[in-house]
């Protein structure tokens, strides 16, 4: 750990110093504390995931890779030092305490009980910390120890411990506690996630990779996600080239893309409208994607038409004051109902801008009166409300237990995992076994 002398008196004062030789420095007073003796004898170095931008799959990758290391060890422990998304929790003490949402999806999925929740997220940036930091108000030493502290703790429960970085490797550059400078204190190698693609995910790649070199943090390998089906074989084999022959860097998971684990269920649209369903509240993680939404501004007989004929998935949307729409909605359910028919599955959102468009309360009434078709009340105008689903990416979390056993179902078996341990515990002058081909060799495979 640095002293404060060594630090400077203010937080940006400390982010000037030279990086390489300070961490180079805490690499090798933290890390090697934290090092772990495998049951082979060799070194298992702590696994730190990080995407190249926000909405990439990092936690999906993340998902797979803790269910197949909870095969091979028996304690697998899990951390996200820098969080910012949170959730409120009841810590071990039984006090109520804050955790990035992702700690709380890890948690309660994986049952990881040998480690608590007080200890898996350390440090959340909530609205206005970075003024406060900036400020003085929260410094740079706290941070440093409160990772510290809870890594210790993670790692001292656990034979390996993955941690998930936020978003891609300079996030959090502003607070001091970016993820590779993270990754570089606790001695972790890094497993960088991107989109499918050959050059511009090779370049977003290239830009976190520069970051972690600069910090001095072994690069485990990468994960490519969401690879069309069409291009997969073309962009699995030349990626994996492609990393090799510059960086001598191995592909570890080449994931095709699954457009059902990006689509948003009810209860999705629910908090991104920040509201509930009326109606239909058992069907809350039913999934609808992109193609299976349908603006209604017909006739009631061409919308009656499309809800007995086309695919019974389609979430409608409909503005308020098209109360016949509504009514059909509901007698079109009642009637399938009623002669047991194929399945209706369809969802209804009503727009209506707050304050100008209301639903009136003899319609809401008759809303109420009918269980099991979802239907949804939305104060935003039909537009706004096609805009923000169109725009929406959904978040795993631990409600939806469906999607989240789907998606690493998915994942885990396209990632190499003894790959990835052989590089996570070879010697830590290089990536390379003794005896094995070298860095150079490798490069020109």
């Amino acid at each position: 750990m640095m002293s404060r002398s060594t630090l400077g008196t203010t937080s940006l004062q400390r982010l000037k110093i030279p990086l390489r030789a300070v961490y180079a420095s805490i690499r090798n007073e933290s890390s090697e504390s934290f090092e772990k003796i495998n049951r082979d004898g060799r070194v298992q170095r702590p696994i730190f995931v990080a995407a190249t931008k926000q909405h990439i799959g990092k936690t999906s990758v993340s998902m797979a890779l803790l269910s197949g290391l909870q095969k091979r060890f028996d304690k697998v422990g899990f951390i996200k030092p820098v969080g910012q998304q949170h959730v409120p929790v009841q810590s071990s003490k039984n006090e109520k305490i804050c955790v990035d949402k992702d700690v709380c999806l890890m948690k309660e999925r994986f049952n990881l009980d040998h480690i608590d929740y007080e200890d898996m997220s350390p440090v959340i940036i909530p609205r206005g910390y970075t003024k406060k930091f900036i400020e003085g108000k929260i410094t740079y030493e706290d941070q440093l120890d409160k990772i510290n502290n809870s890594f210790r703790k993670v790692n001292n429960a656990s034979d390996v411990v993955l941690c998930e970085g936020t978003g891609h490797c300079a996030v959090g550059s502003i607070v001091g506690v970016n993820n590779a400078k993270v990754a570089s204190m606790i001695g972790a190698d890094m497993v960088l996630v991107a989109n499918g693609g050959l050059g511009s995910a090779f370049d977003e790649l290239e830009l976190n990779r520069v970051l972690c070199q600069q910090y001095g943090v072994r690069i485990a390998g990468v994960v490519l996600n969401k690879v069309l089906q069409s291009k997969y074989e073309q962009t699995q084999t030349y990626m994996a080239k492609a990393l090799k022959e510059t960086w001598g860097v191995p592909l570890l998971g080449c994931i095709p893309d699954r457009p059902y684990l990006g689509c948003p269920a009810l209860m999705d649209l629910e908090v991104l409208f920040n509201t509930s369903l009326i109606t239909g509240k058992e069907h809350r993680f039913r999934h609808y994607s992109v193609q299976q939404i349908n603006l209604v501004t017909t006739s009631l007989t061409r919308f009656l038409e499309n809800l007995r004929f086309k695919p019974c998935r389609t979430l409608y949307i409909s503005h308020v004051t098209r109360e016949d729409l509504i009514l059909g909605f509901m007698a079109e359910y009642q009637r399938r109902k009623a002669v047991d028919d194929k399945p209706f599955e369809a969802a209804l959102l009503i727009c209506g801008r707050k304050d100008k468009y209301e639903l009136s309360p003899e319609v809401l009434d008759m809303i109420n009166g009918l269980e099991g078709a979802p239907v949804m009340l939305v104060e935003h105008s039909t537009h706004e409300a096609m805009q923000k689903i169109h725009n929406y990416t959904p978040k795993f979390n631990t409600a939806d237990k469906d999607r989240v056993t789907k998606a690493v179902e998915h994942y885990e078996p396209f990632i190499d995992f003894e790959e990835l341990l052989r590089r996570t515990t070879s010697s830590n002058s290089s990536f390379n076994e003794p005896g094995t081909i070298t860095l150079d060799d490798l490069k020109t495979v």
